[in-house]
């Protein structure tokens, strides 16, 4: 049976992707709603119809962001043959991405709801979450390597992953800044030189 009423004159998912960058670089707060009608070329009515609010609008974004730009650590925890090799390709894959001159730079997980009003918490929280489930997930992929051998027993798992996740995000505000992508490698280059130091200190 064809659905009744008269069909969307626009294309959902190029006009979400167009909303997804606006937020990745205004951010949250930061983008108006005249943004998102522009960049989406669409009237705020069918913004409504669409999608239901600008909370719900940025939800779907994070989702398409996780799902496309932003999946490089969750695919190389996933493809990768070692745990070293995941972090390593985490690392490169990422600021690559974070410093591509044809999307904004960064990570817009980190970068879209660093601070917004209290009215806007729960936008803060969403991406907190995010970003503790990237975390986990490194740190699921670290314990995986313990129990196939690759790590010692007794490696302390959650600190390393805390401390390659917190290169990430600096990486992700570095890029932002304009520091250059050599400089960033360069960056990388130390953090994975000091995956034999971490991983053969016992956890606490």
């Amino acid at each position: 049976m064809a659905e009744r009423g008269r069909p969307r004159a626009f294309d959902r998912t190029a006009a979400l992707r167009c909303a997804m960058e606006t937020f990745w670089e205004y951010g949250y707060e930061g983008t108006k709603l005249t943004d998102l009608t522009a960049a989406m070329n669409i009237n705020s009515a069918s913004l409504y119809n669409a999608f239901g609010s600008k909370e719900r609008l940025f939800r779907e974004a994070v989702a398409l962001y996780g799902s496309t730009t932003g999946s490089a650590t969750h695919r190389a925890l996933r493809d990768a043959p070692t745990a070293r090799a995941a972090v390593e390709a985490a690392l490169r894959g990422n600021i690559d991405n974070f410093a591509d001159p044809h999307t904004p730079s960064g990570c817009m997980i980190v970068l879209s709801a660093t601070a917004c009003s209290d009215q806007n918490r729960e936008v803060v929280e969403h991406l907190a979450r995010c970003r503790r489930d990237s975390i986990a997930e490194l740190e699921e992929r670290l314990e995986r390597a313990v129990a196939e051998g690759e790590l010692p027993p007794g490696t302390d798992t959650r600190s390393i992953a805390a401390f390659y996740a917190t290169v990430l995000h600096g990486l992700s505000i570095e890029a932002r800044d304009g520091v250059p992508l050599d400089r960033l490698r360069s960056a990388v280059d130390h953090a994975v030189a000091l995956w034999d130091t971490l991983v053969a200190q016992p956890a606490a």
